[in-house]
């Protein structure tokens, strides 16, 4: 039988939110590119929460946006609630989040691929690379085709060897009952990848029907809606919104778990891979958290047209009669139905440290990967690494720089640096308190830290980056004008301050210094500034936002200043180590593993002293 050759530019393998991000950019850049998934129904599948976005994973949907990605355009299509999280603190961790109507998020996704020009879309098992002199050359099929490219994209998600566990029931099989790719790990080792075990979890899917929502806390989304995308007219989402519902464990539920512990596949033995810390089951939640005596349960739809709803909070392996009865404890689940058990899913994914901050393969010339696969979790993860891994494949095969977004600039940057730098040992998980300058790293001035570098790679057009650099220029030259000018220690002044709860003035000041007081804003000046001139919302926020944290931004701006210093000073790639003298042997190991290209990086790996980064710096100056 002749088996088919045909040639592509780019090879994208997985067609979850990683690799959708990778192919649009490969095909937007003008690349043909083949889109490789098991099943054609399962493209941008949300296996886990009907979610996107939230705490620090908010920032990096937006992030995506600013570089010309798709999430944050396909969820303000596709969201059924909004809400922007934590704004009683700084606007530093402020976040977006919105519930998605999963399959309308899928539908749309695939409907945006499948008009994309240059992008085809291929069913089908990827089962070999092909790899020669250490440079990637294509990929082959489980039918024995052959697909020849100048770079290939892994983004594997959790469907390598996957096997899905509750109880002592084991399925091999990957996310929803979809099948696994069972080949292309062998693969990868014959190649020289080493390779994890890693597991996740999801919880049970109920029917809408059997829930007392009378029992419930109702949970709204906002009342006005801000997208993701900084391309979405504002206007035109404004919609009557779905709510969730918020409940509670108890001690009851507690018990019935703490009974049949050891019939967890967790505590037995039976899983192998290491599940995320940050994203624990309820039965770990139960037993390493024992002083808790109750803990929340987010009921959540599962989108508009199903009446599954998502039990957020609950994630289980336990046996399917147990989670019908610790289930059945929570208040207002008393008669639940289990439309679909929740389950731990164990898979094979690599160790990120053999890539570099572009996710090019250290050893394998051309080969790229991102999402779940780089031993990360989490749909924003995923596709923020996509998005890195598509852009770069594209530079390769163009002959192009790639492109580094390092720690200072965006918590994509934050999340490839963690991944390629430090011994993770579990998934991944991006959270606001792993950015050092999460003051600069704001989900509200994202388009103004990176749409440079979307326009710059091509993927965001003259017209959106004119945009962006009209309102940075608004926003500096209103900031000067409001410095200008100055008002007086008068009565109508000072009566103002009072009936807003601000001390008075005794002497004149600028406006500028009073909108930096926190109970006053730039909305609330207007009438002591007759000059001024309307301005775009987004506009005023960050006026308010430089003003009010003008001196934190100042003094974060001088840490990244060193921070930057360290960046530049590069490591070449055929550096010796064993010839840095006075170099701890530790210090050797972690640097020879890890290969850093800056001594910046150098500095972030566990296990690499300050010490060690002086006799490197030393060696350096006198090779």
């Amino acid at each position: 039988m002749q088996s088919i050759v045909e040639n592509y530019d780019v090879v994208v393998v997985g067609a979850g939110h990683a690799g959708c991000e990778a192919a649009l950019a490969c095909a937007r850049l003008g690349l043909d590119t083949i889109l490789f998934t098991i099943s054609v129904g399962s493209i941008a599948l949300m296996p886990c929460n009907p979610n996107i976005g939230g705490t620090s994973k908010g920032h990096l949907v937006r992030e995506i946006d600013a570089l010309g990605g798709e999430m944050g355009k396909n969820i303000d299509k596709t969201f059924i609630q909004s809400k922007m999280l934590n704004v009683s603190k700084g606007p530093a961790v402020h976040s977006l989040r919105a519930q998605a109507d999963k399959h309308a998020y899928t539908a749309e996704m695939r409907k945006t691929l499948e008009n994309t020009d240059h992008l085809y879309i291929k069913q089908g098992e990827v089962t070999d690379l092909i790899v020669e002199d250490g440079v990637i050359k294509g990929i082959k099929t489980f039918s024995k085709a052959t697909y020849l490219a100048k770079s290939v994209i892994l983004c594997t998600g959790t469907y390598l060897r996957a096997r899905c566990i509750y109880g002592d029931v084991s399925n091999e099989t990957g996310p929803n009952g979809l099948q696994r790719a069972n080949h292309l790990t062998d693969s990868l080792k014959e190649n020289g990848v080493e390779m994890f075990r890693y597991k996740t979890g999801t919880p049970a899917r109920v029917d809408k029907r059997s829930i007392d929502f009378s029992q419930l806390e109702e949970q709204f989304g906002d009342e006005k809606i801000v997208p993701f995308s900084f391309s979405t007219n504002k206007d035109e989402i404004q919609k009557d919104q779905v709510s969730c519902w918020l409940t509670y464990t108890n001690e009851k539920t507690h018990e019935i778990i703490k009974e049949n512990i050891d019939r967890s596949p967790l505590y037995s033995g039976m899983i192998e891979g290491t599940g995320p810390r940050y994203c624990p089951s309820i039965e770990d939640k139960v037993m390493k958290f024992a002083d808790k005596n109750r803990h929340q349960v987010f009921i959540e739809p599962e989108g508009l047209y199903t009446n599954e709803m998502y039990l957020g909070g609950m994630s289980s392996s336990l046996p399917e009669d147990v989670q019908y009865a610790m289930y059945r404890t929570v208040k207002g689940l008393e008669n639940v139905k289990i439309v679909k058990n929740a389950y731990a899913i164990e898979y094979d994914c690599i160790n990120p440290m053999q890539l570099k901050p572009t996710l090019e393969f250290k050893n394998i010339k051309g080969l790229f990967s991102g999402g779940q696969f780089n031993g990360s979790s989490g749909y924003e993860e995923a596709a923020a690494q996509g998005l890195i891994a598509g852009i770069n494949a594209a530079m390769y095969v163009k002959n192009k720089e790639q492109i580094i977004i390092d720690r200072s600039e965006g918590y994509i940057g934050v999340l490839i640096d963690d991944l390629v730098t430090k011994e993770n040992k579990e998934p991944y998980r991006m959270m606001t308190s792993r950015a050092e300058y999460r003051l600069l790293l704001r989900q509200d001035n994202a388009d103004l830290r990176l749409s440079k570098i979307g326009h710059k790679v091509g993927l965001v057009s003259d017209e959106a980056y004119e945009k962006v650099c009209r309102k940075e220029k608004q926003i500096k030259e209103e900031i000067e004008r409001l410095d200008e000018i100055t008002i007086g220690a008068n009565k109508k002044v000072n009566e103002f301050l009072e009936n807003h709860g601000s001390s008075p003035l005794h002497t004149g000041v600028s406006l500028k210094e009073l909108i930096r007081r926190p109970e006053i804003s730039y909305d609330m000046v207007k009438e002591f500034d007759p000059e001024r001139q309307p301005l775009d919302e987004d506009v005023i926020e960050q006026i308010n936002i430089n003003i009010k944290y003008e001196g934190y931004i100042l003094r974060q701006n001088k840490q990244v200043e060193q921070f930057k210093k360290l960046e530049s000073k590069k490591i070449r790639e055929d550096i010796n180590y064993d010839e840095v003298p006075s170099l701890r042997i530790e210090a050797r190991q972690k640097l020879k593993l890890c290969k850093p290209i800056s001594i910046g990086q150098a500095s972030r790996i566990p296990g690499v002293s300050p010490a060690d980064i002086s006799c490197l710096l030393v060696y350096l100056k006198s090779i």
